[in-house]
């Protein structure tokens, strides 16, 4: 069985479908996308939504009868599943009208290039409506492609590829397995499109963090065991930048990498994760060399 054989018992010609798969070239990007699909599906659109000039003129052609079929780069050879897009219309977009896009500006955070006029000098590019259809929507993160060579080949026609079906996974593999505690290592950015199921997991812990800020190379030592334990003590941060502690304030949270030094009971008492906290700083020497003022 392959792609085109979905596509025709649905009714759907595969000459109205452009088949995606992405993987960005930027590494931060590339890491990224698939929690963007699953958590900000608005986000992970906008990425398919403008093109280079070859395949907007493809998207272009087909506005109105024709879809996207989207896939993110799995492995090699192979590719995850996202959903079948409807092209319902086209606008175009001058430069500064493009990165006025929120969700442009929320994916340069992780090191999208984007529009560059250095490499790309057109006056404007469209912005696709495309709008995801229920095609096959239970196997959405499941349904894992082979992608035929060559690899760097990221957009084909349907109907002038076959593109075999290798399997339909259980669990979405959009959402990675969770790291050990003790291998946790999260951008400030990262923070915000944590998966559902870290987040929860997170919300069950007590535990002492630790705050690596890159430019000056120093640490801060913290504890969590208030509402939602160490994910709501995080979320606090993504919002405020510092959480509220002194000798965090003005510097820039972009360049703050979160780390767990040690998981505590979920029913500890707060006085004694209080405790635990200081043996930590005391260890790291962070009031003296780092980041607490006390």
């Amino acid at each position: 069985m392959n792609l085109n054989d979905l596509l025709q018992g649905q009714k759907i010609d595969p000459k109205n479908v452009l088949v995606l798969r992405h993987r960005p070239h930027e590494r931060k990007l590339r890491e990224v996308l698939p929690n963007l699909a699953a958590e900000k599906p608005k986000v992970f659109n906008a990425y398919q939504s403008t093109q280079g000039p070859k395949l907007e003129r493809a998207m272009e052609a087909l506005v109105g009868s024709g879809f996207v079929a989207s896939f993110i780069g799995h492995e090699p050879g192979k590719a995850i599943f996202v959903g079948l897009y409807s092209i319902e219309g086209a606008k175009p977009l001058t430069y500064d009208e493009y990165w006025d896009i929120p969700e442009y500006k929320e994916m340069k955070k992780f090191a999208m290039q984007g529009w560059c006029r250095e490499t790309d000098n057109r006056q404007r590019q469209f912005w696709f409506d495309l709008q995801c259809t229920d095609f096959y929507s239970s196997w959405r993160g499941k349904l894992i492609i082979g992608w035929p060579p060559p690899e760097r080949s990221w957009w084909r026609r349907a109907h002038r590829n076959e593109i075999p079906i290798q399997a339909v996974l259980e669990d979405s593999a959009l959402t990675d397995v969770m790291p050990k505690w003790e291998e946790i290592n999260f951008t400030w950015h990262r923070l915000g499109i944590l998966p559902k199921k870290w987040q929860e997991e997170l919300s069950r812990w007590r535990g002492i963090y630790f705050i690596f800020d890159e430019n000056s190379g120093k640490g801060y030592v913290g504890s969590a065991y208030g509402e939602d334990n160490l994910f709501g003590r995080w979320l606090n941060y993504f919002k405020s930048g510092d959480g509220d502690n002194k000798k965090l304030k003005g510097l820039s949270p972009e360049k703050f990498r979160f780390s767990i030094l040690q998981i505590l009971p979920h029913d500890m008492e707060p006085e004694k994760v209080q405790h635990i906290e200081k043996t930590w700083k005391d260890r790291l020497h962070t009031r003296e060399f780092g980041l607490n003022a006390n």
